[in-house]
């Protein structure tokens, strides 16, 4: 099921304004997704803070009624595997204090579901900046800041963790200018299973292939792809042709080819590197796109100079 499957089904009964969660006091709803909604709200020292709460859109309905969602008997082994997944999610993560991270504060269960309490930032996504800048996004300002977002990426891999869900709209600038890494995919990891439903959510144009029905082991170099895919996205200012089309025949132009005239050789390929279809021949690790990013790698070259052969990686 893509993102865009999941906006089609009908919204989720929000917590309503005012309401008291623990010791949290509802402000307002800033965002719903196919497992989630996100919440403003503010602590006991009047302190804002944004809240995770879990509610997967294909296994849950809420009524105004009561804050408890309304779970059909068939789904609720699926929901309560999903929880743990997300109750999981938010350990994991309150264990992570990087500055391109989002700070989780906090988690807990209430209402029959979870929440995460996170630290909430001000500035505005890298999806609203591509949309509202006009003409060439600098390649100063794209190498700050996937210079700095790949620090907290790498952190996050080396917490044995995956994103899974990497794109612009994710990815938020604070009013300095630092990215942050938000709504982590790790929900959709512990969700996996069996369960086709819940682990096959996915955003088209920035999911890997292996997050798309291929039965091949998602890793760091998933989530790298989708690195690759953003990247693109900010020279296009539009999502780039999905896996899955690609899969299929249909071409995307080279970043090489697109934009050889407006931005360097290093960071175009660097671009086709990550958005190879095949696992093998992307990156295996975040260092290896930070060592470009930074300048230490000048000139890439074909990424066949893997040696596909001995390239290991864990399987399912």
């Amino acid at each position: 099921m893509s993102q865009q499957q999941v906006n089609q089904l009908p919204p989720i009964q929000p917590l309503p304004p005012g309401y008291q969660l623990e010791g949290y006091r509802i402000e307002r709803q800033l965002s719903q997704g196919g497992f989630s909604i996100v919440y403003l709200a503010h602590d006991e020292q009047d302190m804002p803070v944004a809240i995770k709460e879990y509610l997967p859109a294909r296994l849950t309905q809420r009524s105004a009624a009561s804050p408890v969602p309304i779970i059909a008997e068939e789904h609720q082994a699926a929901f309560n595997q999903g929880m743990k997944g997300f109750f999981e999610e938010g350990r994991l993560l309150a264990g992570l204090d990087h500055p391109n991270v989002v700070r989780v504060l906090n988690f807990f269960r209430a209402n029959g579901t979870a929440y995460l309490v996170m630290r909430y930032e001000r500035g505005r996504t890298l999806q609203e900046h591509i949309q509202k800048h006009t003409g060439v996004i600098a390649e100063s300002f794209i190498r700050q800041v996937f210079s700095r977002l790949l620090n907290g990426l790498r952190e996050v891999h080396m917490h044995k963790l995956l994103h899974l869900d990497i794109k612009p709209a994710n990815i938020y600038l604070r009013i300095d200018g630092h990215p942050v890494l938000l709504d982590f995919g790790a929900t959709r990891q512990g969700l996996g299973g069996n369960d086709a439903t819940l682990s096959a959510v996915h955003t088209p144009g920035f999911a890997a292939p292996e997050q798309t029905g291929s039965g091949e082991a998602q890793g760091p170099w998933t989530d790298i792809y989708a690195v690759g895919a953003t990247l693109y996205a900010c020279l296009a200012g539009n999502t780039p042709i999905s896996a899955e089309r690609r899969a299929k025949g249909e071409k995307l132009e080279p970043a090489q080819e697109r934009w050889r005239k407006e931005y360097s050789p290093q960071l175009l390929e660097l671009i086709d590197w990550s958005m190879h279809l095949p696992i093998a021949e992307r990156p295996q690790s975040v260092f290896s796109l930070q060592k470009v990013l930074n300048g230490e790698l000048l000139d890439l070259v074909d990424p066949s100079w893997f040696d596909t052969k001995t390239t290991t990686r864990p399987t399912n």
